[in-house]
Order: structure tokens, then sequence, then C-alpha cells
């Protein structure tokens, strides 16, 4: 398995390994003494697993309360994955990655608690599985905005199919619930 830091140090972009023969293929996803090994000191206590279809973008959502860490895998179609900083005072704040994430190359993407997240569906559909290090809370909810220009994330696409809530999320500069650094 190979985990490397990305542009946003705490990030990682996860690649198992893949052994494959005549029956197909086999891969270890998740090993905790290597995530240990590798700075990932994260423990899952919840798995979600989203079915969504073309177009769809889900985000930019994060918990306050009870922030969630988070490790991403899309297991059917593909993903344009984002995680943003948004913890004030961090000298990455406002600062965001984006990865591909397949199922065919079955690349994961660990979001440590303190950034937003979000993805756009760029296959006909697709399943997503994420581990998350607290449970969800309903009456923790959060989010940034998607097409926020300060932010300059570029989705290569002009209308997704969004919830109501996050049509209506706030821009990351007016944002009044933001955790710190």
């Amino acid at each position: 398995m190979k985990i490397e830091n990305s542009y946003l140090n705490e990030v990682k972009i996860i690649t198992p390994d893949i052994y494959f023969d005549e029956r197909g293929n086999f891969s270890e996803v998740y090993k905790s003494s290597v995530f240990k090994n590798n700075g990932i000191r994260a423990k899952f206590v919840q798995d979600n697993e989203v079915r969504s279809k073309y177009g769809v973008l889900r985000g930019l959502h994060y918990q306050l309360k009870s922030p969630q860490g988070k490790l991403i895998r899309c297991i059917l179609g593909t993903i344009i994955d984002v995680a943003v900083d948004i913890r004030i005072g961090s000298p990455t704040f406002g600062k965001h990655i984006k990865l591909e994430l397949s199922a065919d190359n079955k690349k994961m993407l660990y979001i440590p608690e303190g950034f937003a997240h979000g993805y756009l569906v760029t296959s006909k559909k697709s399943i997503v599985i994420y581990k998350c290090t607290t449970y969800y809370d309903e009456n923790d909810q959060y989010g940034v905005i998607w097409n926020d220009k300060d932010l300059d994330i570029n989705w290569n696409f002009e209308t997704p199919a969004l919830s109501q809530k996050d049509k209506t999320l706030p821009m990351l500069k007016i944002n009044k619930n933001l955790p710190k650094y």
C-alpha cells in the first residue's frame, strides 16, 4: 500500500497494492498498522455507502462539534473528490485538493477533521463508501457552497444536481461556523 502526502499535508492519497490472477484481483484497502506508520492515527467508528448518478455533487460538508475524519473510496464509477482546509488560522486555510477516485484506479483519500469534503459524480452512476472517525450527527451539519469563487475549485461542470440544503450553503469567507487550527 502506498500512502503519500497531498498538497495539504494532513490529507493523504492512498493507493492499495492490487494482486491479479485468473480469478480476478485482491487488494488490502485498510490496515490500521500501515495507516498509523504513515501518520494516520484515525480510529474509524462508522462506514457509509452512497449511490449517486451522473452530475450529482454532494458537499462541501463538515461537522463542527463532532468533526469527522473520512477515508473515501469509490467502488463503482468515477468521482472528483475535493477536500478544503477550513480551519481558521491554518497556513493552508481555504486551499483544496482535488483527486479523481474510481473503481479502476482504486485510489482513496484520507481527509482529517477540520476539512470540508465534497465530490462530483462523473460516471453514469457511482457507489462511494467511506469510513468516519465520529458518528454522523444530523444536528451538527455545516458546509460551504460548492462554487465559492474564493476557493477556485474547477469542477469542470456547470450545473450539477444538488440537494436543497447544498444549494443554500454559505461562502467560506462569510461562514461563521468554522473549526480552529
